[in-house]
């Protein structure tokens, strides 16, 4: 009898406890509120981070996420990456329908162990191990967990609940535990509360956020960490690969980076004499400037090298010389040994490229990712992209230009700004002649100079074969009826970041007829396409890509005999992101069409979105300007 109550127990214990499961992943009890336009729906996050020593710590982390729709099935898709200073394990997973029924559980042997290895990277000891569920019937709930345990740091993981546009977060919250004897510095999102404790020589933080309700993509955005909690977090001490450090400030940081670096820059004897025959004519230091980094460009190329503090320190100046291959870092140290050669100081810069500005009060790895080289000069600073086999002495970039930047010098670091890109440097200048017939058909031809930013984005027109030249003109360009001629795309001066393109080609019907009248559009080349739509309650920041200046000038030569009946009066638009403007001129037999477009780059407010939709809607009313032609 005693034995029937037993399982009978048991098996109340079981049924209780899957029953319990089942309605706690079940979708119908997340709130109305965190369901509204969620794709995602963080039900529970746990991160714990244990820091045992200068060189050890153990991260665990566990998340129950649902996924509301096909949307939000990249959340579906995980990926936990390791390397030789970090093991990870007990990973676990499991899949639930939308009651909360188990459906699959998944162990460690599941998940694919993949290189991290990408084209470019010649080494990199970087793996994942990744999972995908697979589930056709929404929602559905997924969870995992893992740790991983790190011999050898030089940051700590952060916290960020809310990654993406499309997720709400039901409770997420993050434990962080460190020797009292070691200093940490860490940085929230503003009005997130930090609740810390002191107990058995341990130091311990922890932050909580939860009934976050998920926030709709909205265009051009900041990102929803300026709306969302977020923790940042960096040592001042660390041992990493046999590497001490500190980086409490900046400075620190570039000390260590310049200790990593000391004797890097020497060079074969062979390579410096072949050095100072190249330089043997040049008139200045600038020049000098000018054939080293072309001579850098045609002799080596990039390859990415990933390997413990191989992340940090640069391969040797000399044997970059033998192999003609490096990283960022490499090609860097490579540059600035030749010039030493050249008799030209000069400076390493650690930035993060395509990121924002290294924080002045906050200094971490994290935020660096890029290497290049600073050549000061008496009268002005020449600044080199050691990467890019293309770019011009001077040019290092739209996403290295304008923001702090990391100064490695003897025995420590500083900050300072890159070049600004103004708008009125990222431009682009075209001219246009169209010859009309009486028919509608019309011989065109297209001159254009890309300058700076602009030059940067369609510098890959340049470089590519002729046959997806071709292609891509005839794709991007709105003339109808086009019959592509001839081309050729040229950089007349190799020390200036501009590209010159030419066009010639033919359209079989240009203009459109009606009532005896010929309607003839101005805008040919560089319309306004699109115009997003406005919002309501828009909740995030936003920012324009970058700031450029766009002058078109089209001259119409009118078929004999025609005359323009109507001709659109200008236009001029002014606003806080830009300014706009067309102008429309008879001369005799043509008419010359003028549009001028400039937009500043800046971050503005959320509620100033509306009048940006407003202001690109004008634009787009002022491209579809039509003259009206009869005949005399």
């Amino acid at each position: 009898m005693i034995r029937i109550y037993r399982l009978s127990f048991i098996c109340w214990l079981l049924c209780t406890s899957t029953l319990n499961a089942q309605q706690k992943y079940d979708s119908s009890n997340i709130p109305a509120d965190l369901s509204k336009n969620a794709a995602v729906v963080v039900r529970n996050e746990e991160q714990n981070v244990l820091v045992k020593n200068e060189r050890s710590l153990v991260q665990t982390y566990s998340i129950v996420m649902t996924i509301m729709n096909a949307q939000g099935d990249y959340a579906a898709s995980i990926s936990e990456y390791y390397d030789p200073f970090s093991v990870l394990s007990n990973l676990k997973a499991s899949l639930y329908d939308a009651k909360g029924v188990l459906v699959k559980t998944f162990k460690s042997t599941d998940f694919k162990d993949q290189s991290l290895i990408s084209e470019g990277t010649l080494f990199d000891q970087y793996r994942k191990k990744q999972l995908t569920f697979l589930h056709s019937t929404y929602p559905y709930t997924i969870a995992y967990s893992f740790e991983r345990t790190f011999d050898g740091y030089l940051t700590f993981p952060g916290w960020q609940p809310v990654s993406n546009f499309g997720q709400s977060v039901e409770k997420s919250s993050y434990t962080f535990q460190i020797p009292q004897q070691l200093t940490f510095r860490y940085k929230t999102s503003n009005g997130l509360q930090t609740d810390s404790l002191q107990k058995d020589q341990k130091s311990s933080y922890s932050w909580t956020s939860s009934q976050i309700p998920a926030v709709l993509y909205e265009p051009y955005s900041t990102g929803v960490a300026t709306i969302t909690p977020w923790v940042k977090l960096s040592p001042d001490q660390f041992d990493f690969d046999r590497s001490k450090g500190t980086i409490r400030t900046w400075e620190n940081m570039g000390s260590w980076i310049d200790q990593l670096n000391q004797n890097g820059q020497l060079l074969p004897e062979q390579t410096k004499i072949k050095i100072r025959s190249m330089i043997a004519g040049a008139k200045n230091d600038q020049e000098k400037i000018a054939i080293l980094y072309q001579y850098l460009q045609s002799n080596t190329r990039y390859v990415g090298i990933q390997l413990g503090i191989g992340g940090f320190k640069p391969i040797a100046a000399e044997k970059v010389a033998a192999v003609n291959y490096g990283d960022c870092k490499a090609l860097s140290n490579y540059m600035k040994s030749m010039l030493a050669v050249a008799g030209i100081s000069s400076n390493l810069v650690v930035l993060g490229s395509g990121r924002p500005s290294l924080d002045s009060k906050f200094s971490s790895f994290t935020q660096a990712n890029h290497m290049i080289l600073c050549v000061p000069g008496k009268q002005d600073t020449t600044w080199l992209e050691c990467t890019s086999n293309y770019k011009p002495a001077g040019y290092i970039g739209y996403a290295n230009a304008g923001r702090q930047v990391l100064l490695i010098k003897s025995g420590g670091g500083e900050l300072v700004g890159t070049p600004v890109f103004k708008p009125e440097d990222n431009t682009q200048r075209r001219t246009a002649e169209i010859l009309l017939d009486e028919s509608g058909a019309a011989d065109i031809k297209i001159n254009t100079s890309y300058a700076y930013a602009q030059y940067e984005d369609n510098l890959y027109r340049m470089l590519e074969e002729p046959v997806n030249q071709r292609k891509k003109i005839i794709q991007e360009l709105s003339i109808p009826n086009l019959e592509l001629n001839n081309f050729s795309y040229q950089q007349p001066d190799k020390n200036l970041p501009v590209i010159n393109e030419s066009i010639s080609l033919k359209s079989s019907q240009l203009t459109t007829t009606g009532g005896g009248k010929i309607f003839l559009a101005m805008n040919l080349l560089n319309k306004k396409e699109f115009v997003p739509q406005k919002t309501d309650g828009r909740k995030t920041s936003f920012s324009l890509p970058y700031g450029y200046e766009d002058t078109d000038e089209i001259h119409f030569k009118l078929p004999v005999g025609f005359a323009a009946e109507f001709i659109p009066k200008d236009i001029e638009l002014k606003s806080p992101f830009g300014t706009y403007s067309t102008k429309i001129v008879q001369k005799g037999n043509e008419l010359i069409y003028t549009r001028k477009l400039l937009i500043r780059n800046s971050t503005y407010s959320a509620s100033q979105y509306n009048n940006l939709v407003d202001f690109y809607k004008q634009i787009y009313q002022a491209d579809k300007q039509k003259a009206v032609l009869v005949k005399m």
